[in-house]
């Protein structure tokens, strides 16, 4: 009986046989080399090569850029049948759609789409209503890279019919879904390790986005910002090689044009009219930073709304059925639709000069942010990204509008602004600031927005975390109790030594001890003390005690020695292994404490210096966070 009190009582660490010969690193034994090599056996049977997973992303690229294709594709099928009942799938987004030959009954059309959505949503696939990140985000973080395979084949149809017929949302959301999904399927075909398989999930969300976008560079900083836990040589080929592919595949079939085509820009110059510029564009960004803190609050206050509405169908049908008349009210108006699908063409309007009005461009950044609210509050799929290049480029636009109505003496670019405000919106809204930097640059090939842009970003991001600490992604998912890390931190305590993380406040003592003795001479202390047990000048076990266990039995009498109680399972590491490796070792071997020996050879009693346990691990990854700015 008492065995079983003193192995609850004294939590103790793994196994080590001593007294072998150490052949790897100082103070490891033979036994200690057999069973590492048994736990890397078993690892390394699933665990894949570098070069065979860069094999397997090669794949996945080349398959997401063809899904990409077909997905535009299928986009312009539907637009075409929904907006004038013609059976092509010529489309060029970036144009505005001709008046519909439905006349007023295009306010149907989106009505339409939402049912067909929510059909294909609710008896399929829920994963696939919304924009889309924020699932893949939750099966990186939170389901071991899982996504259903049904979900790309879902995704493309669901979102495909939500902008075809108008819905207010992007193409990117659904392609990163749809690349995810297939990376996700990928890892669970072949056996691989989590993390592998979360390496390929974060491949096929930036192969997606570089295909839709024709953003090589841009598709790998959106899967190292918002999709990879860790980034490494191992990590980062992959997704380099991944996105190259599906960027590639998308310029044979689409072209190598960029996504936006914007007249040359006169160069930022180096007098003092340029400091007055960058000023003008910081003030920018921080209006952006407003704006993206409204949309992120203004989307999720739209889903409460419509989550009151009783019937999946009603409220998706109300929602678009208000998007249609908004469209339509704004065809009558001014002679085009505007809100409908991704809102390229309005784009490229600003960025070409041609929409140029103040109170328009506010009236239309108005008019998407409820738009897009609108279509995904009511239960729409499709993504964010573009709607946030829309308000950006009608609020950098009329920014600069209203600056040329003040008559400063300087020249004001709106084309320029409209870019810079595209990728502070973007910025502000998603918390991915070097993917809108990136990005931007490459959807317009336009190198001198670059400082500015970096500015605005930056200063974007730092006014939306004042007024909301959660990015659009990442509220979505706090609200459901499932909080996504908000950096990537290096965990700089794993470069120190075992001799630098270790508890040096140790006793070694020998096997023979009485374990009453031991009590008695410790009494009083009531702390935990680390015991590292000697037989025959070998170390032999562990123990952790509680020294105050004395207390609770002081009428009793154990006859137990050291020996008796000490757990075999630990693992020996040398005083100059780095804090990583044995953290490693003690998670190969399932042990929670770690001997610290110094010297060369067979560890014996004199050159135990330590123990470092998990909690020693915990505390110094803990010491290592301090240094970074919350």
């Amino acid at each position: 009986m008492f065995r079983g009190i003193t192995k609850g009582a004294f939590p103790m660490a793994e196994s080590e046989t001593s007294g072998v010969k150490h052949e790897t690193s100082p103070g490891t034994t033979e036994n200690d080399v057999a069973a590492q090599h048994v736990a890397q056996d078993h690892d390394q049977s699933f665990r894949l090569s570098v070069l065979y997973l860069s094999a397997l992303a090669l794949v996945l690229g080349i398959v997401t850029g063809v899904g990409a294709v077909l997905f535009r594709d299928l986009i312009g099928l539907l637009h075409n049948l929904f907006f004038n009942g013609t059976f092509t799938i010529a489309y060029d987004a970036n144009v505005f759609t001709a008046p519909s030959r439905w006349g007023v009954f295009i306010i149907a059309a989106p009505v339409v789409g939402a049912v067909v959505v929510t059909f294909l949503v609710s008896n399929f696939a829920p994963e696939a209503k919304g924009h889309g990140v924020p699932e893949v985000m939750d099966a990186i973080y939170h389901r071991e890279g899982k996504i259903r395979p049904i979900v790309a084949v879902v995704k493309s149809l669901a979102s495909a019919v939500a902008i075809g017929s108008g819905s207010s949302v992007g193409r990117e959301g659904p392609i990163i879904q749809i690349g995810s999904a297939l990376g996700s399927t990928l890892g669970q075909i072949i056996r691989m390790p989590i993390g592998q398989r979360i390496v390929l999930v974060a491949a096929g969300a930036g192969a997606g986005i570089a295909a839709t976008f024709n953003t090589p560079i841009g598709g790998v900083m959106f899967a190292i910002e918002l999709m990879m836990p860790e980034v490494s040589v191992s990590t980062f080929l992959p997704v380099a090689i991944a996105t190259g592919a599906a960027t590639f595949v998308g310029r044979w079939f689409i072209g190598q044009q960029p996504a936006f085509l914007v007249p040359p820009l006169q160069a930022l110059t180096t007098d003092s009219s340029a400091v007055v510029l960058l000023l003008l564009y910081t003030a920018l960004g921080a209006m952006t930073g407003v704006a993206a803190a409204a949309f992120i609050h203004g989307l999720h206050l739209a889903e409460d709304w419509f989550e009151k509405i009783p019937g999946r169908y009603t409220r998706h049908i109300v929602g678009m059925l208000f998007l249609g008349l908004l469209m339509y009210v704004l065809f009558v108006s001014f002679g085009q639709y505007y809100v409908d699908g991704v809102g390229y063409a309005t784009i490229e309007s600003i960025l070409v000069g041609h929409t140029a009005s103040l109170w328009l461009l506010a009236l239309l950044f108005a008019c998407k942010l409820i738009a897009t609210s609108t279509s995904l509050g009511a239960g729409s799929s499709g993504g964010i990204f573009s709607p946030s290049l829309f308000m950006g480029a009608t609020l950098g636009g009329g920014f600069a509008a209203f600056l040329h109505m003040l008559g400063l003496p300087i020249q004001i670019s709106i084309p320029a602004f409209a870019m810079v405000g595209m990728g502070a919106m973007v910025g502000g809204g998603t918390g991915a600031v070097m993917t809108a930097i990136t990005m931007t640059f490459e959807m317009t090939r336009e190198y001198d927005i670059v400082m500015p842009m970096i500015l605005a970003v930056a200063t974007s991001v730092g006014v939306r975390r004042l007024l909301s600490r959660e990015n659009i992604y990442t509220l979505k998912l706090v609200r459901r109790g499932r909080p996504i890390p908000k950096a990537l931190h290096a965990n700089m305590f794993l470069v120190r030594h075992a001799r630098e993380v270790m508890d040096s406040d140790i006793l070694v003592l020998q096997a023979e001890q009485s374990f009453d003795e031991f009590l008695r001479q410790h009494e009083g202390e009531g702390r935990l003390r680390h015991v590292v047990v000697i037989k025959g000048s070998h170390v032999f076990g562990v123990i952790r005690i509680n020294t105050g266990l004395r207390r609770g039995l002081a009428d009793t009498h154990t006859g137990v020695c050291l020996g008796d109680i000490a757990n075999r399972d630990f693992t020996i590491v040398g005083t100059e292994m780095t804090a990583s490796d044995v953290i490693e070792r003690m998670w190969r071997k399932n042990a929670f404490m770690a001997v610290v020996v110094s010297g060369q050879g067979i560890p014996r009693e004199t050159d135990v210096v330590g123990v470092v346990t998990k909690e020693h691990v915990a505390n110094s990854v803990a010491d290592g966070l301090k240094i970074y700015p919350r």
